[in-house]
């Protein structure tokens, strides 16, 4: 997936999972999973967001920040030593302690030497109720890219960033054939009823939607389970649905709704090529006429 040239297939596992409050028994769980996706013939392997805690952004926690840890530190050790073992590359989100007072949420993508490529700050910060991430994480300021690893380039992108087309567009120009967007998206249990089938599907419509745009594989790897902040507080329901798409937007591997699980896709860079020829996007685009994108908003015209 490198520009200009096809490589071999290969095997994606995405791992939906259902963080406990123990954080070291969270880090064992993930290491037991990623073994399990290398086991059943997976070459790149993506974790949840923030998969060593339950979701903590629910509420406004100073105390929280003990929760970050720095890159290298503890995660990346471990995963690194099972990534060695099992000459994967691993995608692990994490919740990132770059200084003191100074917090990202952030993915470490580590090859399978166990050491790690390169670093993704997640560049959008939303804050709506229950999802209060501007109090916690300090925006990216390492930009939209792609890494080199043994199967070709990859990109992450985290949660957020995935209802950007400018996101996804500038990680695929720079030759990512593939867009992994680590998650933690679920329903507010009131609206679930009224409005969670429609919130669910506009995100995969989104997601596949980059696919299609950028002729690239789209993987979304959320979590799934009720997590509550408090005994007395109705919580987020993630809602699992982890899921892998390819150029032309076809969902091709997908976990259930409720429960952990190892999702394996066949990523095929041969099929980038195939779906870009019919639909040549890239061709097409006019880099001449689109001043103004930088622009929050163009007014007066």
């Amino acid at each position: 997936m490198t520009h200009g040239a096809a490589g071999s297939a290969f095997n994606v596992g995405l791992l939906q999972m259902t963080p406990t409050r123990d954080s070291l028994l969270n880090l064992e769980r993930a290491v037991h999973l990623v073994g399990e996706a290398a086991s059943s013939g997976a070459q790149v392997v993506c974790l949840p967001e923030l998969f060593r805690s339950p979701y903590f952004c629910q509420r406004e926690d100073a105390e929280l920040f003990n929760l970050a840890e720095t890159i290298p530190g503890p995660s990346t050790q471990a995963i690194g030593a099972v990534a060695r073992e099992k000459k994967l590359t691993v995608i692990v989100p994490l919740f990132e302690k770059r200084a003191p007072g100074l917090y990202h949420n952030s993915a470490a993508v580590i090859g399978p030497d166990g050491e790690i490529i390169g670093i993704y700050r997640k560049m959008h910060i939303p804050d709506d109720p229950g999802y209060y991430e501007k109090f916690y994480f300090t925006p990216g300021d390492l930009g939209f890219k792609s890494f080199d690893t043994p199967v070709g380039r990859i990109g992450t992108l985290i949660c957020w960033d995935q209802w950007y087309p400018e996101a996804a567009r500038l990680t695929a120009l720079r030759g990512a054939g593939i867009l992994f967007y680590p998650t933690a998206i679920g329903w507010h249990p009131r609206e679930k009823a009224s409005l969670g089938a429609q919130q669910r599907d506009a995100w995969m419509t989104v997601q596949r939607g980059h696919a299609i745009a950028n002729g690239v594989y789209v993987a979304a790897v959320n979590r799934a389970g009720l997590e509550r902040p408090d005994e007395d507080g109705a919580g987020i329901e993630f809602w699992g649905g982890t899921f892998l798409a390819d150029p032309f937007g076809v969902v091709i591997a997908s976990a259930r709704t409720d429960r952990e699980e190892v999702v394996i896709g066949r990523v095929d860079p041969a099929r980038i090529e195939e779906v870009r020829r019919g639909w040549p996007f890239l061709r097409d685009r006019r880099v001449d006429a689109y001043a103004g994108i930088d622009k929050r908003f163009i007014e007066g015209e």
